[in-house]
C-alpha cells in the first residue's frame, strides 16, 4: 500500500491552475524528495494532502484513506513540518510539544525530543527569544511527536546552519529506518541528493520527471563527465571511445579525452580507449550536481509548454 497516492489531481485557484492533472505515489517506508520551482505547486500539493484545500477534481489518498473524508485520523499518523513555522512567543518549548502529545494521545517525553533535536537546554525557555533556527528545531521535534508514519517536511532546513542540516538529514534517515514514510520538500537540492530514496520534480502543477537521483542523471543526460589522459590522443582513439554505449559526447584536447557518459558506462570508455593502441595515464570522473539535472528538466519543460 502507498503511502501517499493522488490520482488526476487538479487543483484551480480562479483562472489559475495550480496542478494539472497529477498523478504521485509515494511508498511506504520511502523518502522520497519534492523538488520544483516557486509557484510549480509543491506547498498546494501539501495542502491537499493535509485536507487544507480541496482539489478540485481528482483523487488524494494518504496511508491508504481519502485525504478529504479520514483527514482526522490521517493527521493523527503524520508529523508536519510546514513552511515558515511559526511559534507562540509566550509559551516555552516544552508547552509546545506538551500541546502536540497531548492532541495526538501520545506519551513522548519533551526533553528527549528536545534532546534529539540538538537544543536540550531550551526546555523552558520562552518561544519568543529562539533565533530562526532554533525555531525549526522545535518544529522538527512537534513533527516527530507520536512516531508519525508519515512525516511532511516543507522545507525543513529553513534557518539551519551546516551542523543543524546535518543533523535533519540524520533524523530523516533514522525515522525511513524506524519504519516511516518521509515526504521532504526543498529547494536546498543537496540536501535532497543525500537523503532521497526517489525524487520527483513538479513544474507548472506537472511532475515532469520522477526517478532515482541517478536514472534522472541518466535520463537527463548530465549523468557523468570523465577525463581520461593517455599517452596520445588518436582518431581511432576517440573513435572507439565515441562507438561505447551510454557515452553521449567526445572532446579532445592535447593528451587528454572529456567524455559525458551514463555512470555505467566508465569502465568501458577506459577498456575501448585502451583496445585501440591508447596507454592511460590517469582518469577522473566528476558527477553532474542535482542543480544540473533540476535544471535540465524545468528548462525542458519550459520549452515544450
Amino acid at each position: 500500500m502507498p503511502a501517499i497516492e493522488l490520482s488526476g489531481v487538479t487543483k484551480r485557484f480562479g483562472d489559475v491552475t495550480a496542478l494539472h492533472d497529477l498523478d504521485l505515489r509515494v511508498e511506504d517506508g520511502e523518502i522520497y524528495g519534492f523538488l520544483g520551482p516557486n509557484g510549480a505547486g509543491k506547498s498546494t500539493t501539501i495542502d491537499i494532502l493535509l485536507d487544507f484545500v480541496r482539489p478540485t477534481s481528482g483523487r488524494a489518498e494518504v496511508l491508504g484513506m481519502d485525504a478529504q473524508a479520514n483527514s482526522k485520523a490521517i493527521r493523527q499518523r503524520t508529523g508536519v513540518l510546514p513552511d515558515g513555522f511559526h511559534v507562540y512567543d509566550r509559551l516555552t518549548a516544552r508547552q509546545h510539544l506538551e500541546f502536540a502529545i497531548e492532541s495526538k494521545n501520545a506519551d513522548d517525553d519533551p526533553e528527549a525530543l528536545l534532546e534529539r533535536v540538538g537544543i536540550p537546554g531550551a526546555v523552558d525557555r520562552k518561544a519568543g527569544g529562539f533565533s530562526k533556527g532554533m525555531a525549526q528545531r522545535l518544529a522538527l521535534a512537534v513533527a516527530l511527536v507520536g512516531n508519525p508514519d508519515l512525516i511532511i517536511l516543507d522545507e525543513p532546513s529553513t534557518g539551519l546552519d551546516p551542523n543543524g542540516a546535518r543533523e535533519m538529514r540524520s533524523i530523516i534517515q533514522e525515522e525511513a529506518e524506524r519504519g516511516a514514510t518521509v515526504f521532504f520538500s526543498s529547494h536546498i537540492l543537496e540536501q535532497v541528493e543525500a537523503v532521497c530514496d526517489r525524487v520527483g520534480i513538479l513544474q507548472d502543477g506537472e511532475l515532469v520527471a520522477e526517478d532515482t537521483i541517478r536514472g534522472l542523471r541518466d535520463a537527463a543526460g548530465t549523468g557523468t563527465t570523465l577525463t581520461v589522459t593517455v599517452d596520445a590522443v588518436t582518431d581511432a582513439v576517440t573513435d572507439a571511445v565515441r562507438d561505447v554505449a551510454g557515452v553521449t559526447d567526445v572532446s579532445a584536447s592535447g593528451d587528454t579525452l572529456t567524455v559525458r557518459t551514463e555512470s555505467a558506462a566508465k569502465t568501458d570508455v577506459l577498456d575501448a580507449a585502451e583496445s585501440a593502441g591508447a596507454d592511460v595515464l590517469d582518469f577522473a570522473t566528476e558527477e553532474a550536481s542535482l542543480d544540473d539535472v533540476f535544471a535540465a528538466y524545468t528548462e525542458k519543460a519550459e520549452v515544450t509548454a
